[in-house]
């Protein structure tokens, strides 16, 4: 028991002793954090300091290292300079744009005006192996015979593999130190005339490429117009100008694409000296054309007429096209204005013509259709698909001038605020003088150089065949839309006094010999003489009426008006004959009637039925 209590007393002499010791470490401690916290404070501000100082040796190095790599880059001038001498080698554009790039860097870095000197005349050089490089692909582009499809234009586009060699070679000259991006570098201004030259030599290249694309349809365009319709030449004008338009706005967007020098006034300056062949193309090729409806201006109104219509439809296009140049003068006003000339000549020259058209060789028994009335027909009958080219120059010419002075002015109306609306009234205008002066002509024709009879039939068909051709069945169904009315009822009315006419020339000595005279009122044998006599004479007329319808064909062209003339002449003729017949008979004016009876009543209408059969 004593044991027990002596090692208790001697355990709790020892927890009291470790607990002074832990006190003592623990009081230690503290003192020992509270001296760290007051050294960390002391030193963070060397430690911030510290790490600057570093970032900023850290980039003395690198800005060190890299003047270290120019001044050994010149060091290898030597060596590049054979390399850029021997210009871009297939494959390698990239390596060589490096080397100078490197030594248009490296300029900025010397001091020496003699370093400076050396490369920018290796980048002078380096700038002219490439541009000989750009002028090389441009050439392959543009060089040899534009292809053909069959006798249609076709618009070709730059070859995609030379375009995707040359994009990149492209950029980089577009980079080359320039006197407005780069005023101190030495070679600037030489790299600027070197990429000039280049820039003029793709535009040369490109425009005679391009005239010689269109050259061939050009010409097509001219050899084929003497021998087609006025409309149609006038449509494959339109169609080679449209190909021609085409050809300046691809050739622009191409332009802009891989033009070296960028710059809206040197774009400008280059598409003027690309626009040069084909302007003068243009120029040649409606030169020539206005050539050939000078030498017959009759035969080729419509030529003009057309390619009057064609170019004012293209005039906005051309100015787009031509305000891209950048300096005055429009060729196409030039040639718009040479070819206006031609067609205001037309219209005075057209009615004269009809009224020459008077004038014959006399003696003439023909009673077809004269050329002034077909070529008339034709005429007004082509003139809805070049209205507006039509009404334009009539416009231009003024109302009633196309009469050079002759008569007053047609159906004058106040004028409208509606261009469409004045232009297709002097058409209307012009129409009714082209009508009134036809009609008049041949009015003349048939009374000074024919014997009645025929002048009659010659007129008749005439006329019929202007109402028929361009009232009742137009060839072209717009036609009757430029008939005013007051030129309608002119052709009916003329229609209706030619056949008044006709039916006088032809059958008016018939209906006098069936006439009353003085001689059947007298008594004997002399009213009987005398109903002999106008008998014999009816039958006699009829049979020359008879043979003159064999040689001059009434109505030949149009069997419904024909058939409704010979009802009309047997209602006239028929019946008098009849009535004569009857009065006669009961006067018992022969013993043997049949004698002079050769063809009862039925037997004439058959007779004049055949006329027109």
């Amino acid at each position: 028991m004593d044991d027990d209590s002596a090692e208790i007393e001697l355990l709790e002499q020892n927890l009291n002793k470790t607990h002074q010791i832990s006190q003592r470490m623990t009081s230690i401690l503290t003192n020992f954090d509270t001296r760290l916290v007051k050294l960390e404070k002391s030193i963070l501000p060397l430690y911030n300091s510290t790490q600057k100082l570093k970032q900023r040796a850290h980039n003395i190095d690198r800005a060190l290292l890299k003047i270290d790599e120019v001044a050994s880059s010149q060091d290898g001038i030597a060596v590049e300079e054979g390399l850029v001498l021997r210009g871009p080698q297939l494959g390698q554009l990239e390596a060589y744009i490096d080397i100078l790039e490197r030594l248009n860097a490296a300029i900025a870095f010397k001091s020496s005006d003699a370093d400076s000197r050396d490369m920018a005349r290796l980048i002078e050089t380096g700038a002219k192996k490439l541009t000989q490089l750009y002028t090389k692909l441009v050439a392959e582009g543009s060089s040899g015979s534009p292809p053909v499809s069959g006798l249609a234009f076709m618009l070709t586009e730059f070859p995609p593999p030379l375009m995707s060699s040359l994009a990149p070679l492209v950029v980089f000259l577009r980079t080359l130190p320039l006197p407005s991006t780069h005023p101190s570098h030495p070679a600037a201004s030489a790299i600027l005339n070197t990429l000039k030259d280049a820039q003029r030599g793709y535009a040369d290249m490109r425009g005679n490429w391009s005239r010689k694309a269109l050259e061939m349809h050009s010409r097509r365009v001219v050899d084929r117009a003497e021998t087609l319709d006025g409309v149609a030449a006038g449509k494959e004008f339109s169609i080679w100008i449209d190909n021609l338009l085409k050809v300046t706005e691809a050739e622009y967007t191409l332009l802009a694409e891989l033009a070296p020098l960028s710059s809206s006034t040197i774009i400008a300056s280059t598409y003027d000296t690309l626009l040069t062949p084909l302007l003068t193309l243009f120029t040649d090729t409606l030169s020539s054309l206005t050539s050939l409806i000078k030498r017959s201006l009759h035969r080729y109104t419509f030529h003009a007429l057309s390619a009057f219509s064609a170019l004012t439809m293209s005039q906005s296009r051309w100015d787009s096209v031509l305000a891209k140049r950048g300096r005055e003068g429009n060729e196409l006003r030039d040639g718009l204005n040479a070819i206006r000339g031609v067609c205001l000549r037309s219209f005075p020259e057209f009615l004269a013509d009809l009224k020459l058209a008077a004038v014959g060789k006399g003696g003439d028994l023909s009673v077809g259709l004269a050329d002034i009335t077909i070529s008339t027909v034709q005429y007004l009958n082509r003139i809805p698909d070049v209205q507006d080219a039509v009404g334009s120059a009539l416009a231009a010419l003024g109302d009633g001038n196309w009469k050079m002075g002759d008569g007053k002015q047609v159906g004058k109306t106040a004028k409208s605020s509606s261009v469409d609306v004045n232009e297709k009234v002097l058409i209307q205008h012009f129409v009714y003088d082209v009508m009134n002066t036809l009609i008049g002509s041949l009015t003349t024709l048939s009374r000074t150089q024919r014997r009645p009879p025929f002048g009659s039939v010659f007129l008749l068909n005439n006329v019929s065949h202007l109402v028929s051709h361009l009232v009742l069945r137009p060839t072209n169904p717009n036609t009757p839309s430029l008939l005013s009315k007051p030129t309608t009822d002119f052709l009916n009315s003329s229609w209706r006094t030619a056949k008044a006419g006709y039916f006088d020339a032809s059958f008016s000595p018939l209906m006098q010999a069936l006439a009353d005279d003085t001689r059947d009122k007298t008594s004997g044998s002399g009213w009987k003489a005398a109903a002999k006599e106008k008998f014999t004479r009816f039958y006699d007329l009829l049979e020359e009426v008879g043979e003159r319808h064999r040689i001059a064909k009434v109505l030949e062209e149009d069997a419904e008006e024909r058939s409704a003339v010979g009802e009309e002449v047997v209602k006239l003729v028929v019946p008098s004959l009849q009535r004569f017949m009857q009065k006669q008979k009961e006067k018992e004016f022969s013993k043997n009637p049949q004698k002079y009876i050769k063809l009862s009543p039925e037997e004439v209408e058959s007779r004049i039925r055949n006329f027109y059969s």
